[in-house]
């Protein structure tokens, strides 16, 4: 389960210049074929599109001048967006800012989207980085693009549901039908706009999700938690015994590196923590640490996996002993003990003298002294599904569970988020929730319920769950599915990707050739072939990019 790194647009342009040769022919036949739409509605909204453009237009005239050198040699920039899907002003926005600016940032975001929605009285868009440079001031976390995600089918929109195109039927069961998927397989395809089911194949079967188990983790904790929440690590001081205990409160994202990139750092907490101390004349303290935020057993029921480190409410960098950031790496067995034993070396740096750490519990007497908080949960669920990130995964699970008033372990993050799904009205029959983040086996999910997920965050009336949508990878673009769709459907296929041993499963959103923005979910079991049940299921997205069907 090695997942790529995120690459900013500028790492990505060798690969996106093979993408764009491979594809151009294509997207010339859908801007030919949605131009009279797209004209239609960009009269209806050029007023509020000039003013969008106007707040892009700085950053598109940095851009330029960055590039004149390379005009100059005789370079010329190629046009390459796909304009199938521009059913409304965003869409039509991102043809024109995109070809300058790149279509994608490094997290999978479109920065024509966040632009229109910054644009629009900041009532949108996600914030993916101090140095976006993006917007001249920044929009608030969540929800991401929900303009464009409304328009797409929508009331208001120019796009018509298919009329004369080939049945769905007749396009995927073909494609679901390759040996290279298993003995067994599921799909379901649904319209986002109308929540309406346009295909099913065993939709109802459950089957053991993998890694898509994410999407349902993703849902339920922004339904619990909301979007703009933040996790707390704080340092509180026991009065009359100096006592000074590290309280995790659950951020996998806490980190003890120099350059904490907008991250909550283990660094700037021990630098306020012993600012406080010296107010107080305080030299030398006993060190401790609590974790009672979670229960039960640290270890998942894989065992101890590279995939995954002990799951702990207190832990710096994922616990990891290398410097990555995601994907497989070895890590610490005791995450919490190591944390504060970082911590503990940099109060020392300002002459703060600490005990061995041990495990304890701050009382409700403790002062706290200094707190870092995380990003907010819109940003954690991103990173998680574009990196299919295990420890933020089981971390979501465990906070459902809390904000639940469920036991904060496996098991009562499974039904914490089995409640909150429950509670929103989705199609539950048959699924068993045993983890956050899919490594269990015993993990089952139908292809209805995972549409029904994706549909929910495509609901204008949920903006809190728009992250589970704007976090998945970005095909040939981001995360999991960096090097994939290199041949097809880069940049317009954005999915979930999953994988066990015998396992391949994929679910996500597609805007076909009529402009609907699909929900679509495709599992296999027994497959025996890794690389040939992904290059199936990618050749069964991308056919219904390619598809005016009905």
């Amino acid at each position: 389960m090695v997942v790529p790194e995120l690459r900013p647009w500028r790492a990505a342009k060798p690969h996106v210049k093979r993408v764009a040769n491979a594809v151009r022919p294509r997207l010339a036949r859908a801007a030919d074929a949605v131009r009279p739409g797209l004209t239609r509605t960009v009269d209806a909204v050029r007023p509020r599109l000039a003013r969008a453009v106007a707040t892009a237009k700085p950053r598109v005239a940095r851009i330029a001048k960055a590039a004149k050198p390379q005009v100059a040699r005789g370079t010329r920039p190629k046009t390459w967006q796909f304009t199938a899907g521009a059913a409304t002003a965003g869409l039509a926005l991102a043809a024109a800012v995109a070809t300058a600016a790149g279509p994608w940032d490094s997290s999978g975001q479109r920065t024509a989207e966040r632009d229109r929605a910054a644009a629009q009285e900041q009532t949108g868009g996600a914030d993916h980085g101090d140095d976006s440079d993006t917007t001249a001031s920044a929009p608030r976390p969540a929800p991401s693009a929900a303009s464009v995600l409304t328009g797409l089918g929508g009331a208001g929109s120019s796009v018509k549901s298919a009329q004369n195109g080939p049945a769905l039927a007749d396009v995927l069961d073909p494609l679901l039908a390759d040996a290279a998927l298993g003995t067994r397989h599921t799909a379901a395809v649904v319209d986002v706009a109308t929540g309406k089911q346009l295909y099913g194949a065993g939709a109802d079967a459950a089957l053991t999700p993998a890694s898509t188990t994410k999407i349902a983790t993703a849902v339920a904790a922004l339904s619990a938690l909301g979007a703009d929440h933040r996790l707390t690590t704080r340092a509180a001081l026991e009065p009359d015994t100096k006592e000074l205990v590290l309280v995790g409160g659950g951020d996998p994202t806490l980190t003890a590196r120099k350059d904490a990139e907008g991250w909550a750092s283990l660094r700037t907490l021990a630098d306020e923590t012993a600012a406080a101390l010296k107010k107080r004349d305080i030299n030398e303290v006993t060190l401790s640490y609590d974790t009672t935020l979670y229960a039960g057993s640290e270890i998942h029921p894989i065992g101890v996996n590279d995939n995954l480190a002990p799951v702990s409410a207190l832990m710096a960098d994922e616990a990891r002993t290398d410097d990555s950031a995601s994907g497989p790496a070895p890590r610490v067995s005791d995450p919490a003990a190591d944390a504060t034993r970082r911590f503990a070396e940099f109060l020392s740096d300002h002459g703060i003298r600490t005990t061995s750490p041990g495990p304890s519990k701050a009382t409700g007497r403790s002062d706290t002294l200094a707190e870092v908080t995380s990003p907010p949960l819109s940003t954690l669920v991103e990173r998680m599904l574009t990196n299919s990130d295990n420890d933020i995964a089981e971390a979501l699970a465990r906070q459902t569970a809390v904000a639940s008033k469920q036991r904060a372990d496996f098991a009562g993050g499974g039904q914490a988020i089995r409640a909150q799904l429950k509670k929103l009205g989705l199609p539950l029959s048959g699924a068993d929730f045993n983890d956050g983040s899919g490594l269990d086996r015993a993990d089952k999910l139908t292809a209805d319920l995972l549409t029904s997920l994706l549909a929910e965050a495509g609901d204008p009336s949920h903006p809190e769950l728009r992250p589970v949508l704007t976090g998945l990878p970005v095909a040939g673009f981001t995360g999991t599915l960096t090097s994939r769709y290199t041949d097809g459907a880069a940049g317009i296929v954005r999915a979930k990707t999953g994988t066990l041993t015998g396992v391949n499963t994929l679910a996500g959103t597609v805007v076909d050739q009529n402009g609907r923005l699909l929900a679509f979910a495709f599992l296999a079991s027994d497959t025996s072939s890794a690389t040939a049940a992904q290059a199936a299921l990618d050749r069964t997205a991308t056919a219904l990019s390619a598809c005016g069907c009905r």
